[in-house]
Formats: C-alpha cells, structure tokens, sequence
C-alpha cells in the first residue's frame, strides 16, 4: 500500500499514467478469442486543435472503449487524422507567404513536398491533445488520409465508381470560393445575416407594348439572365408566358416561362432567372429545356465579369470584380429610369468558413458521384434496423436528406489531397485508371497525356474510414474481424456530410453497414445556452480546463451532462464542483488507508453478517445493475450520475461514517475483532468496484487509487467489471439502515433548517415506535447519536413546549426546542421566507402560463425562467415542511 499525499493533484499523476498505458500497450490488449468492439474516430483535421465539441465527442467514445475493455471485449478505438484538403493547404501557404514565397511559384510537387514537411513538423498537436484528455485510442496504428495504404483505398474507389457508371464529369453549379478558388461542401458554407438591398427593377417586353418587375439582391447578375419565370396560375402574367423581354444593359431576348417556383405572394411575382449563378434558378432553367452546357457564365474563378458565350456584355463591365459591377449596372439601370425602387434588407449570405468572402454558386466542370443510387440501400440499411441512430430522432433527418439527395460534387481546385486518377488526352476524352501505366495502356502506346489538376474532396476519402483504416482492400484480419463497427459517435451536424456518406460507401464495397449504431451527441454551449464562437468570446478551451481542474474532472463533466437529445450548457462550476468530486474519492481512499483497509483479494462480494456492511454490498449491486443498464442505452448522463451519487451518498457519506467507530475506535472503546476484519474486507471490496465503475469516467485518478491500495497483479485499465449478482442484495439490510440514514438525515434537516447550534445534543424523544424501531434504535443508538449530534434517546412522554418532529415510519421522533431556539422567532422567520418564495414561485408561474413570453422570449429566458420556477417552489415546500415540524 502506498501512502497517498494528503492533497489531490491531477497534473502529478495524468502524465504519468498516460505514458505508462500507452507504452505498456495496454489501449489494445491482446484478446483474440473475445468478442470485438470497434469504434472509428471521426478523424480530426491534421491543421486542428482540440476544441470543448471534439473533448465532449471523444470522452463518449473513450467512456465506451474503456467500458468494453474492462468487460472484456477485443476493445479496438481506431485513431488517425484527416489530410483536411483546404485547411491544411491554406496554413501552409500561409507559412510560405511569411517567407515571400507564393503557391503558384513553384511546381505542384515542391508545394507537396512542404506539405509533407509542415505535417512533419508541426501535424500533431491534435494527438497530443487527445492523450491529455485521455483517449484510450489504438496509437500504433495510427492512420492518416493521405498514408500509402488509405491512399491506394481512395484511389481504388474512384475507378471503381466510374467504371459502374456512378461517377462522372457534368458541369453543374457548385459553391465556388473566388478567394481560394475551389469548389467547396455545404459544411464549409456559413450563412451570416448581412445587412443589404433589394433592387426592383423593370424589364420591357421584347415588343414594346409593356414591361414587367423583378426583384433581386444581386442586379449584377443580371447579365447571366436567361429567363423570367411566373407562377403557370398567376393570372396577371398567363397571357405572357412564351413572350420574351429585352433585358437592360445587355439587349439580350429571353423568354417567360411558366414556374412554381415562382410565387405570387413574394414581390410582383415575377422572378428573374440566372441558372449560370442560382441553385434555385439552375433546377428552373432545366425546366425550362436550358441544357447546363448552354447556360451563361458572367463570372470567372476569380468573381470578375467574363463575356458571355452570346456576347453581350458591355465591354466596359468586363474584369470588373463582381461587387464592382454591382455598382456599376445599377448605375446603368438608374440611367435609363429601370430601377422602380430599393429596399434595405437584412440579407442570409453565404459566406468561406476559411476564406471568409461571399460564395458564389457557379457553374463549372467537375467530377461527381451519383448519390441517389447509393443512398438507396442506405436507406434501407437503417428503416430494415441494420444501423439504428441513438437517439432515434436523428434517423428522421438522415431520411430526409438522403430521400432528397443531389449529386455528390467531389473535386477540389487545390494541390493537396488525392489527385484524382484521370487522364486526359489532347481530344479531350478522358481515360480513368488507378495508375497512370494504366490510362496510358487505355488511350494507346505514344498518345500524349495530361492528369487531371483536381484532389477529391475530403469527405470523399473520409467515407472510406470504416474499411479503409482497416486494410481494405486487402481482406485483412483486422477487417474480418473489425468491420462493421459496433458504435460511432458524431455531432448530428455532418450526419450528411459524413455518416451518410459512410453508409453509402460501406454497403457498396462491404455489403454490410459501417456501424451497428450511430450515436449523436448535442453542441456544447455557454451557460447561458448561447453558441461558442470567437466572435462572441465565449469559448472555451478544454487544454486550460484540464490545467486548472485535471482530465477526469472535465471527463466527468461532460459525461454528466449528455442528454440525449439535447446541448450541453457548460458552466465552469460544474467542473469545479466535479473536481472536488475527485477530492472527495481521493480523501476517502486516504481514510480507507488509515483504517487500514486495502486492496481487495476478491471480485465476488465478501462474506458480511453486519447489517451495514450487508447493505453496502447490496448497494454495490444495485449500482451495477442501473450503470450496466444506462451504458447499455447509451445515457452517459444517467451513468455518470448513478456511480456519482453513489460513491457520494451512499459510500462516503454513510457508509464509511456509519465505519468509522470499528475502524478508528475511541481511545480506550475495544472493537469486535472478526467484525472490524469482515470491515475491511467489505470496504476494500466495495471501493475497488468504486475503481472500476468510475474507470471509464476518470481514468487517472481511478488508476492511481487502483495502485495505492496494494499490490495488484495488474492495471485498473484491464481489470474485470463487477458482476452484479443478485444474490448479493438484502433486502433486511436495506430495510435497515435506509431507516437507520432516513431517521439521522431527518433530523440533520430539522436542525438546519430550525436554526439549532451545530454544538448542541438535543434528547431525542420517541413515539409511537413499535418492537422493531425499538431493536433498531438500540442496536444503532451510537451512530444515532454521533451522526444527529444527539445526548440522548429517551422513550419516555416529551416535555410540554415547542418541539421538532421527524416522521420514520410509524414513529414520531421529537427534540425539544425550548432554551435552544426562539420557537416565535423562528417561526416568523420561516413564515416571513415562505410568503417570498410563494410569491416569486407565482409570479413565475404566471409569466410561465403567458402564451407571448413563452412563445416570443429567447429559449434560454424561457428555460431559466422553469428552472427559477422549479427552485422556488421546492424552497416554498422546504420551508413548509420546516414549520410543520415545528409543531
């Protein structure tokens, strides 16, 4: 047994285990004959640091491995980071541009080579920073997407795509980037609310006779107008529908069409149609017959006015930047008296998430994959059960973005990433191979080729993850045996963007789902339910909590507050007080020492004929029974709540103070020899399944009190999860010190809340008791006594006056108040504190019954305003017990 300091400190021991564990590679025991359990971790960006989201979505996952580990499953946690195409490209050339030096000056393979470089050098601090929070993930196997193995994978899928027909080369619009000049996905997209105008503007019949209205917040656009469209039942404009207009500035003819899309209540109903530069109006324009290749492009890569393929555009607006054309064809329209009017308007506006300018949807060549005919058993995989979303609401907004899915635009305009394995010849047919050997074998001997310049998007090589880090295509062992995965864990937020695509991907070239079961957490937020973000200065950073109140304190804090279903309100306080939740074990393990209570020699419960060591034994059971059940439905709140309260309540608090005098005798009170033995023993038992339940919580602290309560033959890390035998529990037991705990914790309340000296014994009186209160209060008298801070017990009729009483069952239990308390006092003090609490807890539940707060307020006034509601009206019925007991 090792004496532990007398003060907790998490950062002298999370090192060190840390190292231990991970060198001793005890992450990935060897288990070859027991059951798998397989988590992939959603790779984090190579370019990343950890931020509270990745510490709350990888805690659950290592809660899950650590869990399964100790129950005894080949627990495999497979770990790697993502080449992340865009991130990573822009942080280099950042490097570069410190030393005066530009992408574009050097040839593409030099640039890689930096890459490489920079990943070298500085790629880590992501895994390092998951060792600090203690991921238990399998390092020697650490993959990466753009490693020779995963590569190969990436490369494989893609030629093997394009040969079944599910992949090609259209041209469609994208969001295009003009700062990084790439396309990029829905997720690196942020909407922002931008503060701008909407022009009307007339546009006159081709012949003359009339004119009609439209209304945009891009005019600029207009000189990639190829349509008007009107709603078919519009009656104002049915007589219209095939005439065409002259539009402003260009001269250009197009014709109105009939579209629903148009809707007559927006505006004048007409809506001007630019399918080279709208998502919306693209879907129009194919209505309208107008192929993607005819449709006009007015900008270039850069978001600069290009000349249309008619020709048309003004001279003088070519090479304007597009926001300088704005300017410039309104000043045209002012000109010839075609602007009607212009409103400001607060504006939803697409904007880089890493470029931070305008997206602009534009229409381009690029390689896709048809998604639809892969979502299709996809799809079947979770209605058929095959893969089930905890909590199941999510599975409604898988189905309803993959019933509704495009084609999936995967090529990027940058240098790092997977080149995409086509070739292209002077004719401009392309040639799709998984080496260039191969398309040259395809296109013939001598005939010039040249590779494509685009990567694939990320996305597409992190949908392999499942199989891919695991051999394929090779049929590897590890992929027999390791996929499909048992869990994943993920934000809801790239369902679509990652579990989808994971699905689509694994059934196709497995035949089986990735994943048995998805589980999606919720965001963590402020305190006050507001969204993190830089901009507002509420975030937090996980490395600093784990410096100021150590690894298993946040652990322990973000399991304890993920609800299914619902975000995270992260209040530093939580923490801290999880924090002193590691103190408090750690002071208990200190006392088990001293009352020299140790290792256990067992895992089945010890033999006990005390009552209150057969009820902690009991109580051990019960607790493992309830954890195994929360795990198993993935409540990680429930979880971490029910081996909280009991180590709290029931062991520390009652427990080992109900101990106390067998272990730590008085000088001079002798003690039941076999007695204090079967103590210890049962302490020791019950604090080592304490160990082992609170593992997978806090892993550091768990292992260090592990190792201080004797010789051990081996690490917490791989001991066995408690069995819970019902045999064990007793209900006698119970029975009895639940009386012996609701009989003390009554009377502690009574003189809290009375205003009683903490010094002062009172005489306990009792009432009414029968024959088995009277055995119990004898047998317990000096824990009674010592825990109430009670003189003496007396069955005899109390005095006359102001009392206290405690209801136990069918006994009354009385303390005589007069000369201890102002009983008048006191009473209009606890009568003055009810009328104030009864009095918000109203007020409250008026406003909370007022339909406008609750449906116009902020949700999070809402919800504190609950919560105030709830405090108060436990603080009323508090205060009303107290003067009940007053008699």
């Amino acid at each position: 047994m090792t004496d532990l300091p007398k003060t907790f400190d998490p950062a002298a021991i999370e090192t060190r285990w840390y190292a231990h564990w991970e060198e001793e590679g005890l992450f990935r025991p060897e288990r070859p004959q027991a059951e798998p359990f397989t988590i992939v971790i959603p790779p984090p960006n190579v370019t990343g640091s950890l931020h509270i989201g990745h510490a709350l979505d990888n805690v659950l996952q290592d809660i899950l491995i650590r869990h399964a580990r100790l129950r005894g499953k080949d627990a495999l946690w497979v770990v790697g980071t993502d080449h992340a195409g865009i991130a990573t490209q822009m942080v280099v050339e950042r490097n570069l541009d410190g030393q005066g030096i530009k992408r574009t000056d050097m040839p593409r393979e030099a640039f890689v080579d930096h890459v490489w470089e920079w990943k070298a050098q500085s790629g880590g601090q992501i895994t390092r920073q998951l060792r600090r929070l203690g991921a238990s993930c399998d390092w020697a196997h650490e993959r990466f997407t753009m490693d020779e193995g995963f590569s190969a994978a990436v490369i494989k899928v893609f030629v093997t795509l394009y040969r079944e027909g599910l992949l090609y080369r259209d041209k469609r619009l994208v969001n295009w980037d003009p700062k990084l000049k790439t396309a990029i996905s829905d997720l690196e997209v942020e909407t922002r609310e931008v503060q701008g105008k909407f022009w009307h503007i007339t546009y006159p019949l081709a012949d003359g006779t009339r004119s009609i209205s439209v209304a945009t917040t891009r005019p600029e656009t207009m000189l990639g107008d190829m349509a008007v469209a009107v709603h078919p039942d519009d009656p104002r404009y049915k007589d219209l529908i095939g005439a065409n207009v002259r539009l402003p500035v260009t001269g250009r003819l197009v014709p109105i069409v009939a579209d629903e899309h148009a809707d007559p209540e927006l505006g004048s109903g007409a809506v001007k149609i630019t399918p080279g530069h709208d998502f919306n109006d693209f879907e129009v324009g194919k209505r309208a017959g107008f192929r993607p290749a005819d449709m006009l492009n007015m900008l270039d890569a850069e978001g600069r006015v290009v000349q249309t393929s008619d020709g048309l555009v003004p001279a003088d607006l070519l090479g304007l930047d597009r926001f300088e054309a704005r300017r410039a064809v309104e000043a045209l329209l002012e000109a010839e008296g075609l602007i009607e009017k212009v409103e400001d308007r607060v504006i939803q506006t697409p904007f880089g998430d890493r470029s931070g300018v305008v997206i602009e949807p534009w229409l381009t060549d690029q390689w896709y994959v048809d998604a639809a005919t892969l979502a299709k058993p996809a799809i079947a995989a979770v209605r058929e059960g095959a893969t089930r979303f905890v909590p199941e609401t999510w599975a409604k907004t898988y189905f309803n973005w993959m019933e509704n899915i495009q084609p999936w635009c995967v090529s990027r305009q940058l240098w790092w990433g997977h080149r995409i394995p086509a070739w292209y010849d002077d004719k401009g047919n392309v040639f799709v191979a998984e080496t260039e050997a191969e398309a040259q074998a395809q296109a013939g001997e001598g005939v010039p080729l040249r590779r494509d310049d685009d990567v694939l998007d990320t996305w597409f090589s992190s949908a392999l993850w499942p199989f891919g880090t695991l051999g394929w295509p090779e049929r590897t062992p590890e992929l027999e045996r390791h996929y499909p995965g048992s869990v994943l864990v993920t934000g809801f937020d790239i369902i679509f963007f990652w579990v989808a695509r994971m699905m689509m991907q694994g059934i196709h070239f497995m035949n089986d789902v990735p994943f048995r079961t998805v589980y999606c957490h919720g965001l963590v937020r402020d305190k006050d339910g507001q969204k993190m973000s830089k901009s507002k200065g509420n975030t937090v950073d996980p490395i600093g909590l784990i410096d100021r109140y150590g690894a298993d304190a946040l652990r322990f804090t973000l399991a304890a507050m993920e609800s299914q279903g619902r975000d995270i309100k992260l209040d530093e306080r939580r923490i801290e007080g999880y924090r002193n939740f590691a103190t408090k074990l750690w002071n208990a393990a200190r006392f088990c020492q001293s009352g020299g209570i140790g290792a256990s020699k067992t895992i089945e419960p010890p033999a006990a004929q005390a009552p209150v060591n057969r009820w902690v034994i009991g109580e051990t059971v019960r607790t493992v029974q309830a954890l195994d059940l929360a795990m198993a439905d993935f409540r990680f709140d429930e979880s971490a709540n029910i081996v909280y309260h009991f180590v709290w309540d029931r062991f520390c608090d009652w427990y080992l103070e109900l101990i106390k005098p067998v272990l730590t005798p008085a000088e001079g009170v002798e003690t039941d020899a076999a007695q204090a033995s079967e103590t210890r023993n049962v302490a020791g038992w019950v604090f080592d399944q304490i160990l082992v339940m609170l593992h997978p919580f806090m892993p550091f602290i768990t292992e260090e009190l592990w190792h201080a309560m004797g010789k051990r033959p081996y690490d917490l890390i791989l001991a066995k999860w408690p069995m819970p035998d019902a045999r064990a529990l007793d209900p006698d037991a119970v029975a009895e010190i639940d009386w012996l705990i609701r009989l003390v914790g009554g009377i502690r309340t009574a003189r809290s809340e009375l205003g009683v000296p903490p010094g002062t014994r009172l005489v306990l009186h009792v009432r009414d008791g029968g024959a088995e209160t009277a055995t119990r209060l004898q047998r317990h008298e000096a824990a009674v006594q010592r825990l109430a801070r009670i003189g003496a017990i007396s069955t005899e009729q109390a005095p006359a006056g102001g009392a206290a009483q405690v209801l136990v069952d069918e006994a009354t239990f009385i303390l005589p108040l007069d000369g201890v308390i102002d009983i008048a006092a006191e009473r209009g003090r606890l009568e003055k504190a009810l009328q104030a609490a009864q009095k918000e807890r109203d007020s409250l539940a008026q406003r909370l019954g007022n339909p406008s707060f609750v449906e116009r307020a902020k949700p999070e006034a809402v919800a504190k305003a609950r919560d105030d509601h709830r405090d108060k009206s436990a603080e009323a019925d508090r205060i009303e017990a107290a003067l009940a007991r007053l008699g």
